[in-house]
């Protein structure tokens, strides 16, 4: 039996794990300091992380034939990085099984979808351009102070969108790595492998560590990364089950919490990669990126102990540069979703600004806010109508 698993989907699979580690792994870091975790915690709390994301894309991408990916919550551990100072260690796991069990019933009781089937498409993909957007324009920023590593990777991009399109990102990161290699930019010498044993927390239990950062982690893992998860896999027509997502979600962060899993949420930025075109020109084939995703989840949380290490060896312009790239048919989709009726252009319009501007109040970011400007705008402008 054939099996129809190109190189670009495994690429697609590859870049989504590189971006996801490299871009945030140091804020994971500042809040597992901030717990007082020693460096076999910390290794933990990597070993968690990743089997959480890498068994949950892997199980409900194969349920759902849907391009499923989850990550870490990015301003959950930002939140925690600045919240959990002055609590212990077996307080945080406290924590963080309280936010998972909010994330749970919140799944199943199907209270979230609720909400999410009731977002207008066009304000979901206005929401998501916003959010992917800075990664756009990073790639310009980045010319700007590394005009040959980034002009490289640019005119791959462009030539092999003539030539091979589907190949096109697979060349990109391969110039990229080549050039950084032979610039002296990787630094692969300081990096050595070994499996992470990942060690017990017994949870303790506080009331001012449950309302003071366990209802925040909950309210931002929701806002800021579930919605515009659910607005990834809506703007590119997949009608998968929410609930289910969102609850089995919750059930492994609640399983694997005592281990340093702080909490496990729908991705946006890197599960457009995956949703993507890049990932395999047939829609219904995408999913395959984020099982192949998983599988490097897996891989990296086994080897937990060295991954900081290993991702630091890649210069972070490279990889945001590739992550900005890789999105350009992403955002370039999302965009004509969102302002193709005219009747609304003007709530997508205030939903992209909302988002992109990085506006964050109470803890919750950009997203939510946009999403909920574009709401109002749209509402009275129906209204007046």
């Amino acid at each position: 039996m054939k099996i129809d698993l190109p190189v670009s989907t495994v690429i697609a699979g590859l870049i989504t794990v590189l971006v996801g580690y490299t871009s945030s792994a140091a804020i994971v870091f500042e809040a597992a300091h901030a717990a007082g975790a020693t460096s076999g915690q910390l290794a933990s709390w990597l070993w968690s992380l990743g089997l959480a994301m890498g068994l949950t894309c892997i199980g409900l991408s194969l349920r759902y034939k849907a391009p499923i990916v989850t990550a870490w919550s990015t301003p959950g551990a930002a939140l925690l990085a600045t919240s959990l100072l002055g609590h212990s260690m077996s307080e945080a796991i406290g924590i963080f099984l309280f936010s998972a069990s909010l994330i749970t019933i919140a799944g199943f009781s199907g209270l979230f979808e609720k909400m999410a089937d009731r977002i207008p498409v066009n304000l979901a993909s206005a929401m998501l351009a916003g959010v992917l957007l800075h990664f756009g324009i990073q790639v310009f920023s980045n010319l700007q102070v590394h005009a040959e590593l980034v002009g490289a990777m640019l005119l791959t991009y462009v030539l092999m969108k003539r030539l091979a399109p589907r190949y096109a990102i697979l060349l990109v990161l391969l110039v990229g790595v080549g050039y950084a290699q032979f610039t002296g930019g990787m630094q692969l010498s300081t990096v050595s492998f070994e499996l992470t044993k990942p060690e017990w927390v017994t949870p303790t239990w506080s009331i001012q560590g449950i309302v003071g950062v366990g209802i925040p982690l909950f309210l931002v893992t929701m806002a800021s990364q579930n919605l515009p998860g659910v607005a990834v896999l809506r703007a590119n027509g997949y009608t998968t089950p929410i609930s289910n997502l969102i609850g089995w979600t919750g059930i492994t962060n609640f399983i694997l919490a005592p281990l340093g899993c702080f909490a496990v949420n729908l991705a946006a930025i890197t599960a457009a990669i995956c949703a993507g075109p890049e990932a395999h020109e047939e829609t219904r084939q995408r999913f395959k990126a984020s099982i192949a995703a998983g599988a490097f989840y897996v891989l990296l949380g086994l080897f937990g102990a060295t991954v900081g290490a290993l991702f630091n060896a890649f210069p972070r312009e490279l990889v945001l540069s590739l992550a900005g790239i890789a999105l350009f048919g992403t955002i370039g989709q999302s965009l004509a979703v969102a302002m193709r009726d005219d009747s609304e252009r003007e709530a997508a319009l205030v939903t992209l600004l909302v988002t992109a501007s990085g506006l964050k109040m109470f803890g919750i970011g950009a997203a939510f806010w946009g999403l909920l400007a574009g709401l109002i705008v749209r509402f009275v402008m129906t209204s007046r109508r």
